[in-house]
């Protein structure tokens, strides 16, 4: 049955947008959540995956044309109509190929044929199937997939994956940097990596092929002799599909013949055939090659390149509570891979009595190891770069300096302590410390418009922003990343901590977009949580203050208690210092919105948010 495939809803405001490139063709094999299309509309690219499995019919709306939500882009065929049922009782009539790869004379198979007229007819079937995954001979382009607005070519870092090694659909392929971001490209099918064709370090535009992906199994294609005999073969089976009358499907015979030559006893062919049946479409010489599949494997044992652990697997083991430092790694160079991490989190689940005795030396001071960087002179990466020219900008653009306050946030804390789990289980993430400094220097911003503002130095005039777009400061791998927390002065507490997980999550996975870093009118960088007490922070570009948190530690400090008077007690503290922009910003200014900020936070007044 045809399966429309609609421009679904990308935006409130978005209303059309514009085919960009089609990644299939029409006559092409598609499955389900495969990436179809790519759409750019005036506030984002990105891809449409198909929304069921079949072949690609109809393509309705060309590249470079322009239509509104909703309508219909093409149509899938998924599997009911005519050229879906060829296939099927061909691939069920394994005896269709085995007769001309077992006999030099073709005449004793055809009356073995002959019971069923119906078996002569299917007999082009394979080749129709075999052309149709024909597509799949060149294999599945990898293509540089649009990364922003602004974005038109991407450098590629690092290849995840080598020529002859197997890869799952969706499984992180490559590392690309832009000027804006380093995300990774996910393979956009599974099977076998056949070709690199854009190297570590060279540069692409948007749109451009960077791989091949071939059938399971397949090897590059660099051995095309064998795939000879083949054409001489055909003229032999070529009067049983004689019967069917298309003239197209004749000469087709030739690829299942070809690697039945390679089966030399009579009783193996059977199931021989079954195996080359996926990479037959994608021509003789892969087909030929199917025995090399052991090449993959020889590539992964080499393991003198040091491991390599990419975000999403740091991330799955995070989750998993797997230690990286005991998993050994099964991909190339001895690289971790999911499958490592989640065999090593099943394997934990069994021998849990043994975790208090680890735990034990807990106390001690950590294993330092000599990081593998001393003595290394290593090319500075392009976010790091970008990172690096931002803030020399900034300082020299501005006249910066910051001031600090101290906190008293043990009402605070003791309130997250009585909310969380009730908190966690409503709305599905943690509750840490972090939404209440947001919510605190959001509802402050809205009073101080000063601190929310920006300098426009070309046309002498300043710029006071009527909603608060928090940039949250995040710790990655690659280097620190601002996401931007859109419209956080109109979010509670929920909103916020959901908006924060997620975008940390998207920046340490390298699935964060130009977008969500964009638009900032405000910083928060959380020092405190790596244990830092207070630190002057750096005014982002186009911004005039950044507030940054300390550690929260308890500290004796002096309390008026309105029964004993001013006594000591322990308190939960931290430091908030911020930094600004003094063109723009007084210190007078700076000490109210802190002032401001602290009296939200020690007064607490969240439990309408948190529900008690």
């Amino acid at each position: 049955m045809p399966v429309s495939v609609t421009l679904p809803a990308l935006g409130e405001s978005v209303t059309e947008g514009t085919v960009t490139r089609w990644l299939k063709a029409e006559g092409e094999r598609v499955e389900a959540d495969e990436p179809l299309l790519e759409v750019s509309t005036d506030k984002v690219d990105t891809e449409i995956p198909a929304p069921a499995s079949g072949v690609l019919s109809s393509i309705k709306v060309a590249e470079d044309e322009t239509v509104e939500v909703g309508a219909e882009l093409a149509v899938i065929d998924d599997g009911t109509g005519a050229p879906a049922e060829a296939p099927a009782p061909a691939a069920a009539e394994a005896p269709a190929p085995q007769a001309p790869a077992e006999a030099p004379a073709p005449a004793q198979e055809a009356p073995q044929a002959a019971p069923s007229t119906e078996a002569a007819a299917p007999a082009p079937a394979p080749t129709a199937e075999a052309a149709a995954g024909g597509g799949s001979a060149e294999g599945t382009d990898v293509v540089l997939p649009a990364l922003g607005e602004s974005v038109t070519e991407g450098t590629v870092t690092r290849w995840l994956k080598q020529v002859g090694e197997s890869v799952e659909a969706d499984e992180p392929l490559l590392e690309v940097s832009t000027d804006k971001v380093d995300t990774e490209i996910p393979a956009p099918a599974s099977g076998t990596l056949l070709e690199i064709t854009v190297g570590e370090d060279e540069t692409a535009e948007v749109g451009a092929k960077l791989g091949v992906i071939g059938a399971a199994g397949a090897a590059p294609a660099d051995a095309p002799a064998p795939a000879a005999p083949a054409p001489a073969e055909a003229p032999a089976p070529a009067p049983a599909p004689a019967q069917a009358a298309p003239a197209a499907p004749a000469p087709a015979p030739a690829q299942p013949a070809a690697p039945a030559p390679t089966e030399a006893p009579a009783p193996a062919p059977a199931p021989a055939q079954a195996q080359p049946a996926a990479p037959a479409p994608a021509a003789p010489a892969p087909a030929q090659a199917a025995p090399a599949q052991p090449a993959a494997p020889a590539a992964a044992q080499a393991t003198d390149e040091g491991a390599y652990v990419t975000p999403l697997v740091r991330k799955l083991a995070a989750e998993n509570g797997v230690d990286l430092a005991s998993v050994k790694g099964t991909g190339v160079g001895g690289r971790i891979r999911k499958q490592d991490v989640l065999a090593a989190a099943e394997a934990a689940k069994t021998p849990a009595p043994a975790a208090p005795a680890a735990a034990a030396p807990a106390a001690k001071a950590p294993a330092l190891e000599a990081s593998p960087l001393r003595g290394q002179t290593v090319k500075m990466t392009r976010m790091r770069k970008v990172i690096g020219d931002n803030m020399m900008k900034a300082l020299h653009s501005q006249a910066q300096l910051s001031s600090v306050v101290e906190v008293d946030i043990t009402k605070l804390m003791r309130l997250r302590a009585r909310a969380k789990d009730t908190f966690a289980a409503r709305e599905g993430v943690k509750l840490s410390p972090m939404p209440f400094f947001v919510k605190a220097a959001a509802q402050a911003l809205k009073a101080h418009p000063v601190i929310n503002a920006r300098i426009n130095e070309d046309e002498g005039t300043i710029t006071y922003f009527d909603s608060e777009n928090i940039g949250i400061a995040v710790d990655s791998e690659k280097g620190l990343m601002t996401p931007v927390i859109k419209g956080a002065g109109d979010l509670n507490i929920a909103g916020i901590a959901k908006a924060t997980a997620d975008l940390a999550a998207k920046v340490r996975a390298s699935k964060i977009t130009p977008d969500e870093l964009a638009g900032a009118t405000f910083t928060i960088s959380n020092t405190g949580s790596r244990g830092a007490l207070f630190d002057t922070i750096i005014v982002p570009p186009n911004q005039v203050a950044i507030l940054g948190i300390g550690a929260t530690v308890k500290r004796p400090v002096v309390i008026d208690h309105p029964e004993l008077g001013e006594t000591i007690a322990v308190r939960d503290m931290t430091y908030l210092t911020l930094s600004y922009d003094h063109r723009l910003v007084d210190g007078a200014d700076a000490a109210r919105y802190l002032t401001a900020v602290k009296a939200i936070l020690e007064a607490g007044e969240f439990e309408v948010d948190l529900g008690l």
